[in-house]
C-alpha cells in the first residue's frame, strides 16, 4: 500500500486514466473527504456553470459545429445581448472550459474536453452504484 495521502493521490501524472489534461486528477465526491482548498477549486469550477446561461452556452458550442462558435452566433440562441454574452462567456474561460481566438473583429469559442470530463468525474457514482439517471430521488426519511 501506497504511503500517499489523499491529495497526493488526486495529483496523478499525466499517464494516468483518470487525468483530465491540467495536470491534475479531479477527486469524486465519493472519494475520501475533500480539503479545503480541493473544495475551493471545485466549488470554482462548479460555480462556473451554475448559471442556466452558461449552461446554455456549454450546451449551443458543444452542439456547433466543430464543437466552436463565434460570439454572434451565440447571442440569439440565449436571447441575451451580446455583452451580456461575453461576460458569461469570460466567466466559462476564466474556469478553463472554454477557450478564445480572434478572427479579424470575431471571438470564437471552443470547448475544452478535459475540463468538461473534470466535471463528469466529479460527479461520478462510487463504484458499483448504478448510473442511471432516470431513477427517482427518494425522499428522505428523516422524521418530522
Amino acid at each position: 500500500m501506497s504511503n500517499m495521502t489523499t491529495a497526493q493521490r488526486r495529483r496523478i501524472p499525466a499517464s494516468s486514466p483518470q487525468e483530465t489534461g491540467d495536470g491534475v486528477c479531479w477527486p469524486t465526491l465519493s472519494e475520501a473527504p475533500l480539503g479545503r482548498a480541493e473544495a475551493e477549486a471545485v466549488a470554482a469550477l462548479l460555480r462556473a456553470v451554475a448559471d442556466p446561461a452558461r449552461l446554455q452556452l456549454v450546451s449551443v458550442i458543444q452542439a456547433a459545429r466543430d464543437s466552436e462558435a463565434c460570439v454572434c452566433d451565440l447571442v440569439a440562441p440565449l436571447g441575451l445581448s451580446q455583452p451580456t454574452v461575453s461576460h458569461h462567456l469570460k466567466v466559462l474561460l476564466d474556469a478553463g472550459l472554454v477557450t478564445r481566438s480572434r478572427r479579424q473583429n470575431w471571438a470564437y469559442y471552443r470547448l475544452v474536453p478535459e475540463r468538461l470530463a473534470a466535471l463528469a468525474h466529479l460527479l461520478a457514482p462510487p463504484i458499483g452504484a448504478s448510473r442511471c439517471i432516470d431513477q427517482p430521488v427518494r425522499a428522505s426519511t428523516h422524521p418530522d
